[in-house]
């Protein structure tokens, strides 16, 4: 067996069991030994037989450790040889020498040759990009030949925008691997196109240079396009200058874009079709401002609506209109009047180069409505109109679109009391009201709706005299008073002390409530200042007359606590009357106190028919009681005493001699009598 073996190296193989070597020398000749490491005892093989084996000079130091290990008796005899330059066999082997008659080269020649074998092939490193030609196609794969050792194979799905690819034609590929596991070459046309277009992008960055896409898909926040066969990044706010909601619309189409940012760590672009509609759109607004001037009449279109205004699209440049330039008349919303893509003439009412804002007017395009106003307007003339605005002095109604007239408070009604204007008036409701003054050079107007109907207040004393009864309707209440409306532009008020005779209100509200039916009594007639003083409780005669006896001092009642206090508790008494209880007249024999809602007896220390006033107390009726009981005692014992001495002194005036037994009786007697006295006086105390 033949082993073909680099140029200058041998092979030895040492059996250390018998420390034999076998030269493996059987079809070489040997050839003499020429210069040799001193370390190296090696064999070698040739293709000549072997005359004669060649004596070995000396081994290596571990084939001598070797050998002594086996043979301890030959160890010494190798160690004590001298050391001298080791010549091993077939050193001068000449490897190039083939006695098989096959033709030689000179070293000249042959690294010529070499030279031109090396030429062959191409060298590669991964990840480089190369050209390459193709040089078959399957139902799956392209083959590639690139120059190098062996073709390549790359998917047909990535030559699908080739579809007349046919052998012979050249395409641009990237080495992914020179030589995978399986020792095959690995390209990728995919990976070359990223890259160039990764190139291709980088520099349409830095240039600023149009490039075109495809969208071919919809992503969260906006769409994928391909550009140069990379997939970049367009977001919904670059699609257009106007909000995009719907970008199905947009996939499969083919636009202009700009490659606005770029992320070379992630290799990712992010590009814009936006920023060509706007440069398009400043080169439009450049030209517009410098022909704009103040007065000029444009044709628009309204783009955006918002609640101050419209945006105008004058072709190229936007513009404002504000709401109070849309109308002459007042309205809430501009969608009142125009609506979007609306085409409009509108006027130029200034314009700022700088900040490129542009002030637009519609209404200026009419003549103001004052300037037109019907000669039938005129002071003392009935208009109608609508309430357009209301405040706290008045409200607003439009007689005709940008005119308008105030009908102050005062103008509402005859009557004297206050009036809230924004609850007499409603937005958009019509009123009909008499113009009582007209500025047209100011451009105002003062109504009223009032005078439409004569002054009630002329004839008062005619319906309204003083003592007359009437039922009126309450407009509003206050902490003094009730305000009755008797008919409209005629009213009056009811002082919180005419509403009841027998009660105290802390509030009016107590008694009556907005909007209730009321009977009154005119107490007093005020023309000049327009007033009517009313009564409610004088409708029927004072109880206080007639219940002076019934709740005279000292009378005792039953009644029930209401309300109570730290200064004392009021008492429902009856027929209606109310009494006061003071803090220190609730105490109970017991020692506690009449709590709210208790009903218990009460005696009468106080009673003020002119201030309407009872006092009452509680702890009087116990007290009294007691004082009586004591005075009874002392009345009893008073009368025993007198019988007592009665009956001494009939005793002594029989015994004309006392005796020492009469002496006795007489000491008990008067012991008794003393005992009697000293009672009487606990009694008084």
């Amino acid at each position: 067996m033949l082993l073909s073996l680099p140029r200058n190296k041998t092979i030895g193989f040492i059996m250390s069991e018998n420390n034999i070597v076998n030269p493996n020398a059987d079809e070489q000749e040997i050839a003499p030994v020429a210069e040799t490491n001193a370390a190296e005892a090696t064999t070698a093989t040739t293709n000549e037989p072997v005359a004669e084996a060649a004596p070995i000079v000396a081994e290596a130091p571990a084939v001598a450790e070797t050998a002594a290990a086996i043979e301890p008796e030959a160890a010494p005899v190798i160690a004590q040889q001298p050391v001298a330059e080791t010549i091993a066999a077939h050193d001068d082997f000449d490897w190039t020498i083939d006695k098989r008659n096959v033709s030689h080269y000179a070293p000249e020649e042959k690294a010529k040759y070499d030279k031109v074998y090396d030429d062959t092939f191409v060298q590669i490193e991964d990840n480089e990009i190369v050209n390459g030609l193709v040089v078959a196609l399957t139902k799956t794969d392209v083959v590639i030949n690139i120059g190098f050792k062996s073709d390549g194979l790359i998917s047909l799905n990535e030559f699908r925008d080739l579809p007349n690819l046919k052998v012979g034609d050249p395409v641009e590929v990237m080495v992914v691997e020179k030589e995978d596991r399986q020792g095959h070459l690995n390209l990728s046309r995919k990976s070359a196109r990223i890259f160039r277009a990764w190139q291709r992008i980088m520099e349409v960055h830095k240039t600023g240079e149009v490039v075109t896409g495809v969208v071919t898909s919809k992503t969260k926040g906006g769409l994928i396009v391909d550009v140069f066969g990379m997939e970049t990044f367009l977001p919904g706010s670059q699609i257009d200058v106007k909000p995009v909601t719907d970008y199905d619309q947009f996939v499969g189409k083919t636009m202009e874009f700009k490659v606005v940012k770029i992320n070379e760590t992630i290799k990712n672009a992010v590009v814009s079709h936006k920023a060509l509609i706007e440069s398009d759109i400043e080169a439009q607004r450049a030209e517009i401002m410098s022909k704009l001037e103040k007065g000029q009449v444009l044709e628009g279109t309204v783009k955006n609506i918002t609640d101050f205004g419209a945006f105008m699209d004058l072709g190229g440049l936007d513009g404002l209109l504000y709401i109070t330039d849309i109308s002459w008349g007042r309205i809430s919303h501009p969608t009142e009047v125009l609506k979007m893509d609306q085409k409009l003439q509108v006027v130029v009412l200034d314009f700022d180069d700088d900040k490129k804002r542009i002030s637009l007017g519609l209404k200026q395009l009419t003549p103001h409505p004052w300037d037109v106003l019907p000669e039938w307007i005129t002071e003392g003339a009935t208009v109608k109109g609508r309430v357009v605005n209301i405040e706290d002095y008045g409200a607003f109604l439009e007689i005709q679109p940008g005119v308008e007239g105030l009908v102050h408070v005062s103008e509402i009604t005859w009557a004297n009391t206050p009036i809230n204007a924004k609850e007499y008036f409603k937005l958009n409701d019509e009123h009909e009201a008499k113009v009582v003054t007209l500025d047209k050079d100011s451009r105002k107007m003062s109504l009223s709706i009032k005078q439409l109907t004569e002054d009630p207040w002329s004839t008062i004393e005619n319906k309204y005299p003083e003592a007359s009864k009437h039922a009126g309707l309450v407009k509003n209440i206050t902490n003094y008073g009730v305000f009755v409306e008797l008919e409209p532009g005629i009213g009056g008020m009811i002082h919180i002390s005419d509403l009841s005779w027998l009660k105290r209100f802390n509030h009016p509200s107590e008694y009556t409530k907005v909007g209730e039916k009321i009977d009154i009594i005119i107490l007093g007639v005020d023309k000049e200042n327009r007033k009517l003083q009313l009564g409610h409780k004088q409708l029927e005669e004072d109880p206080w007359n007639a219940l002076q006896e019934t709740f005279a001092i000292g009378s005792v009642h039953e009644g029930t606590v209401t309300r109570k206090d730290d200064k004392g508790a009021v008492v429902q008494l009856p027929y209606g009357l109310e009494g006061f209880a003071p803090a220190r007249h609730l105490t109970k024999e017991d020692g506690k106190l009449v709590t709210a809602d208790e009903t218990a007896q009460f005696v009468v220390i106080e009673f003020d028919r002119n201030e309407k006033r009872i006092v009452l107390s509680h702890s009087k009726i116990w007290e009294q009681a007691k004082i009586e009981e004591k005075e009874a005692a002392r009345k009893e014992a008073n009368v025993e005493a007198a019988k007592t001495q009665k009956a001494v002194k009939a005793v002594q005036s029989k015994v004309e001699k006392a005796t020492l037994g009469d002496l006795g009786a007489l000491a008990e007697i008067k012991e008794k009598l003393q005992q009697q006295e000293d009672d009487n006086k606990d009694t008084k105390k």
